[in-house]
């Protein structure tokens, strides 16, 4: 049976500065970032029962625990003062792939794919 996933995306703005780096990123600076999270069912199948059944699961629930775990706390934020990593987009794609794994896992989701786009042409992908 073919694995079924589901994507939700999301956009934040936010601000940040990359000190060391020797291009124009070193500077503080703003990306609206879009950020797609792709998930499955950890046993492959769909939910069997109940208001869910026939799903990965429910898109709002999904929508929920991102916005409580990243939007809220990235949006309109100096990333620099909310982590406490230096904030590249392939750290912030990496974190925001382990927040969401630690929250979907005991619900049976697994997170299959982050895509984090920080311009229209350039996305950074951490996943299975």
């Amino acid at each position: 049976m073919a694995k079924t996933s589901i994507t939700k995306i999301f956009t934040f703005d936010s601000a940040h500065s990359l000190p060391g780096h020797k291009g124009k990123c070193a500077n503080i600076h703003g990306h609206t970032y879009r950020l797609e999270v792709t998930v499955s069912r950890q046993d492959e199948c769909l939910v069997a029962e109940g208001s869910s059944e026939g799903m990965v699961m429910d898109f709002g629930d999904l929508k929920d625990i991102v916005n409580t775990e990243i939007i809220e706390q990235a949006d309109h934020k100096l990333l620099n003062d909310v982590y406490d990593f230096r904030t590249t987009s392939e750290n912030l794609a990496r974190h925001y792939y382990n927040v969401l794994e630690q929250k979907l896992s005991p619900l049976g989701v697994a997170v299959y794919r982050i895509r984090l786009w920080e311009s229209p042409t350039s996305y950074v992908e951490v996943g299975q």
